[in-house]
């Protein structure tokens, strides 16, 4: 038997049991919405666009206006989950080369924190520091809550899948996204919603009953 690396709860086997696995998952598929959410705390100084100052009303700058700073303007968020995509790769790939760290933030965050959730099947079972990696996440997304003040996004159903298989076969599966969130895999088909007119499409050709909210 083995331990949880996160709840120490016995499992069969593996480094994460199955809660702390999908609650990492949750959170890895919430945190790009939610670093958006933080990053409309700050606004660009007229003075440069690399300059940001907090969208509060004026006075000294808090402890928590600098806290925003760092996990936002600072990159921390992204630092730390491109730290644990380059020790995931370095265990699982020891011969790949380092993943690449550019670009701008919150696309960052939103392509490594897809990366690991996308690896997390392997994660659970054969990687030794999961556990540390699952504890870093709930740190990063507990901190980012309680900046935002805001509960927990909640996922938006946005209707049954379009897609038509070979056979001219609807798919039907429901489709939700987070809020913010600008492209949505159905997790039946694996048809991808991404574009203005796969949206459109969503929209207009959902059964009567459905509704469907814009995607804009």
């Amino acid at each position: 038997m083995n331990q949880c690396g996160l709840c120490e709860h016995e499992i069969a086997a593996g480094y994460l049991c199955t809660k702390d696995a999908v609650q990492l998952a949750k959170r890895l598929e919430e945190l790009p919405a939610l670093f958006d959410e933080l990053t409309e705390c700050l606004v660009p100084r007229r003075s440069g666009p690399a300059e940001y100052v907090t969208a509060a009303v004026a006075g000294p700058r808090s402890p928590l206006d600098e806290d925003v700073l760092d996990l936002v303007d600072g990159g921390h968020v992204a630092e730390v989950l491109e730290l644990w995509r380059a020790d995931v790769q370095r265990v699982r790939w020891p011969s790949h080369g380092a993943p690449p760290t550019e670009g701008v933030m919150a696309r960052r965050v939103a392509v490594t924190a897809r990366w690991l959730a996308m690896e997390l099947d392997w994660i659970a079972v054969e990687y030794p520091a999961a556990g540390d990696l699952a504890r870093e996440v709930r740190t990063l997304e507990v901190g980012m809550r309680s900046m935002v003040g805001d509960p927990a996004p909640r996922l938006q159903r946005l209707g049954t899948c379009v897609a038509v298989d070979v056979e001219g076969v609807v798919c039907g599966a429901v489709i939700k996204r987070m809020p913010g969130q600008t492209r949505v895999r159905c997790s039946w088909c694996s048809y991808t919603y991404a574009t203005p007119q796969d949206w459109l499409d969503l929209q207009r050709f959902q059964p009567k009953e459905e509704s469907c909210p814009s995607a804009s």
